[in-house]
């Protein structure tokens, strides 16, 4: 079958769909009201996000907020300088941050710590509330600027080093009189930080602690023990029979030098620190029994203000010889514990010097600071006052001033 259709010239040259007439009263209608419940319900959906996550973290659960508010403490002033603190101030009397010498400062304790390395164990003493202050060291009127730094001198006002700078005697519970009297010299200070540290921590007060001139940090050290009311004595090397095998170490006194050359090694070590009351020889058999040597030694501390003590460690020293025409006082002591390794015969002798000090009136005892001998004083010390017996600093048993 054949169809026919019939087209025009614009049909085959129009688009299809355009051309065509428009029909009236057409119109697009849009869902307003549908999209503007889209738009509210979107909105509404936003708001409630943000409040929920921005707004409340907690994310609409009943909660309850409590301001906290930080009150000002006043922390006391440390007795150390300023330029040693660290710490901002943030008002006056308020401090964020104190450092650990600050707060010992506070707090009135002494925290004894080995050098540089974390302890599995710590000595912590707090001091008794009567706990004797001595004065101040340097005294500007006790001291010469040389070249071996500040040496002792006696004021122009007559006032003595051995005096200024000593610890009063003190006195039994009561004002009791003592049966006897027994001052205590630990040396060896000064060299081990650990045997220093726990010497001043342990020692009562009136025990009083010599230190050597080699250690270093000494001036720290020595302001530390007269913090807690130790009276100090500078510890001198001498030559003992067996040099050079047996070195008490450099600028060490000997026996042949020339008396310049002594003098000069004798400031040197007496240059090291301030505030010491008297000396005390480091070994020095050798030199303490040779009269002419000792001689101008002993002259030069007396003309400083100090006093001399003899250890004790040799029967053949001339210092008690010496002492009277060299214008020094001195003394020697009566009991040694160096060389004493086991308690029991520490004890034995702590015991005889509580005899002589019966018999005399008064006894001096010499130790070196081995952690033995620290712990066996310590703990005898403790019990001398129910006894009767008066504990006392080397100033007090030797004396300031030369007699006759």
């Amino acid at each position: 079958m054949l169809l026919l259709v019939h087209a025009t010239p614009d049909d085959l040259v129009t688009p299809l769909g355009q051309g065509r007439p428009a029909r009236r009263g057409a119109s697009v209608r849009l869902p307003v009201a549908r999209l503007a419940a889209g738009v509210a319900a979107l909105a509404f959906g936003g708001l409630a996000l943000h409040v929920a996550l921005v707004d409340d973290p907690l994310g609409g659960e009943p909660h309850v907020i409590v301001p906290i508010v930080r009150a000002p403490v006043a922390v006391a002033q440390a007795s150390e300088p300023a330029e040693g603190r660290q710490g901002a101030e943030t008002a006056p009397g308020l401090r964020t941050r104190s450092t650990a010498a600050e707060l010992e400062g506070e707090a009135g304790v002494a925290v004894v710590r080995p050098e540089g390395q974390a302890p599995g164990a710590i000595v912590i003493r707090v001091p008794d509330q009567a706990t004797v202050r001595l004065a101040p060291a340097p005294d500007r009127r006790l001291v010469e600027r040389t070249r071996f730094g500040l040496l002792p001198r006696i004021g122009a006002d007559g006032a003595r080093p051995a005096e200024v700078y000593a610890r009063p005697a003190g006195t039994l519970p009561g004002g009791a009189r003592p049966a006897g009297r027994i001052a205590v010299v630990v040396g060896g200070l000064g060299i081990g930080q650990n045997a220093t540290a726990e010497a001043i921590a342990r020692l009562p007060g009136p025990v009083t602690l010599a230190f050597a001139p080699y250690g270093g940090n000494l001036d720290a050290h020595v302001a530390r023990a007269r913090d807690e009311g130790h009276e100090v004595m500078l510890q001198v090397p001498m030559e003992p029979f067996d040099y050079p095998d047996n070195d008490p170490g450099p600028h060490t006194l000997l026996a042949q030098a020339k008396i310049p050359d002594n003098l000069e090694r004798l400031r040197w070590v007496m240059g090291r620190f301030t505030g010491y009351t008297g000396l005390v020889n480091f070994m020095g058999a050798k030199l303490t029994a040779d009269e002419a040597a000792l001689a101008p030694v002993l002259r030069e501390v007396g003309e400083r203000g100090l006093f001399f003590l003899d250890d004790g460690s040799s029967s053949r020293s001339s210092v008690a010889t010496v002492a009277p025409a060299a214008k020094v006082s001195a003394a020697r002591a009566d009991v040694v514990l160096d060389g004493l390794g086991r308690a029991e015969a520490i004890d034995a002798e702590l015991a005889r010097a509580e005899k002589l000090a019966r018999e005399r009136g008064l006894a001096i005892v010499s130790a070196s600071a081995l952690p033995i001998a620290v712990e066996r004083i310590a703990r005898w010390a403790s019990d001398l006052e129910a006894k009767g017996i008066l504990l006392v600093p080397a100033s007090a048993a030797v004396g300031s001033r030369p007699r006759g």
